[in-house]
């Protein structure tokens, strides 16, 4: 396993759009491990292959309770809506307020290119949501309602409001 450098917003690949991965190859493993470490390591909630140069088709999703590899997601239904701030690791030191479906089902092929079903609210629809965008060369600044803010600032207000 390996760490992966993280591409970042201006990065040209992170508007492309992504080729389906065919078959599991011991290539694509490596690269699934990869990512869950460049994940962990950059704590981080979701990672898709494009943030880290590769165009293919695959997602890695770790809300903190059971981690899921996604390979050729489709988006089957969503539902109901949630309003929040969001951020994204090629898009360090900011956040947006986004508007998301509250409810996402999704398709996908596992490790073994066995095909399931996985569905989720809350913070797993919108992460689901989310890295199914950059599969498809999006970013969720293009989401943004009012526009992108620092990181420091919300920090900043949380710290406040605790005390």
């Amino acid at each position: 396993m390996a760490l992966r450098q993280i591409r970042e917003i201006g990065d040209e690949i992170l508007q492309k759009k992504c080729r389906e991965v065919k078959e599991v190859t011991p290539r694509v493993k490596e690269l699934i491990d990869d990512m869950f470490e460049t994940l962990y390591e950059a704590d981080g909630v979701g990672l898709a292959a494009p943030q880290i140069g590769i165009l293919k088709r695959i997602i890695v999703i770790d809300i903190g309770e059971d981690p899921h590899v996604l390979i050729n997601p489709v988006l089957l239904e969503t539902s109901g809506e949630q309003r929040g701030n969001e951020g994204c690791l090629s898009v360090p030191g900011k956040y947006g307020v986004v508007t998301r479906p509250n409810y996402a089902r999704v398709s996908y092929y596992d490790e073994n290119m066995e095909q399931k079903e996985l569905e989720g609210t809350e913070l797993l629809a919108r992460a689901i949501c989310h890295e199914l965008d950059h599969l498809d060369g999006k970013l969720y600044v293009d989401l943004a309602e009012d526009g992108l803010h620092d990181v420091e600032e919300m920090e900043a207000v949380t710290e406040e409001e605790s005390e």
